[in-house]
């Protein structure tokens, strides 16, 4: 992006080599989003040898670890699927919910592995649910606080917590990783166990759910690319040029 900077008469333009780091997220994240949809597409097509569901494939994989309050419901959407810890409701979109392909039931129990968790009080998903409503004050405040100590003649203590309070999502992220493979891991080994997917189905299904990992990754990755743009703009403690 190109800036424009004062120095006495007129204004001169300036690029903002920062936004470089802003381009590498982006291209990452895009990358990874192509990534999963791409997989998961190309496995979808393949149907599992015991032709079970996603539903039924989940519903095998809670009770044979002796979850029985868990809910499977219906959501709309592609790869909406998620696993609502406060509802105790496992929710699965269209594309996973009816169907018996690979993806699906990869997928399927992936969002398994996530409800494990809650029943074991896994520490990592414990953490990451204590900090969701502080990552969300703070990518919701950042911006705009840093903007108000911009204008306050770079009010460095109002900058400085804009980028705390952006720290906090970054945190979120991180901590995200280790609940998502995790996840995945349980997910593998229940549907070993319990003979949902066996053989090569079983390595086809994990590719998918390491694409979806990747999204993960890159997130993560955009957000700590932000953090050290912002860093690199406001964390020196001077006022820019204007």
């Amino acid at each position: 992006m190109v800036l424009l900077y004062g120095y006495g008469y007129g204004y001169y333009p300036y690029f903002d080599p920062t936004y470089i780091l802003v381009l590498i997220g982006v291209l990452i994240s895009l990358f990874a989003s192509f990534r999963v949809k791409s997989t998961f597409s190309r496995y979808s097509g393949v149907r599992s040898r015991t032709g079970m569901t996603g539903a039924q494939a989940a519903e095998k994989i809670l009770y044979s670890c002796g979850i029985y309050d868990v809910r499977i419901e219906r959501v709309s959407g592609s790869l909406t699927d998620h696993y609502d810890p406060r509802r105790k409701v496992l929710r699965l979109s269209d594309s996973v919910y009816g169907s018996d392909s690979l993806a699906a039931i990869g997928v399927a129990a992936h969002e398994c592995g996530h409800a494990i968790q809650h029943q074991t009080s896994y520490a990592p998903l414990v953490l990451r649910s204590t900090i969701v409503p502080i990552a969300n004050f703070g990518s919701m405040m950042a911006w705009p606080i840093i903007i108000l100590g911009v204008i306050l003649s770079y009010n460095q203590f109002l900058i400085n917590l804009g980028i705390i309070l952006f720290s906090a999502a970054v945190l979120f992220q991180l901590v995200t990783l280790p609940v998502e493979f995790n996840a995945s891991k349980r997910a593998i080994a229940r549907l070993s166990e319990t003979g949902i997917l066996y053989g090569d189905e079983l390595s086809q299904s994990k590719k998918v759910l390491d694409a979806a990992a990747l999204t993960y990754v890159a997130a993560a990755a955009a957000t700590i690319l932000q953090l050290l743009r912002l860093i690199i703009l406001f964390g020196g403690g001077r006022k820019r040029d204007r």
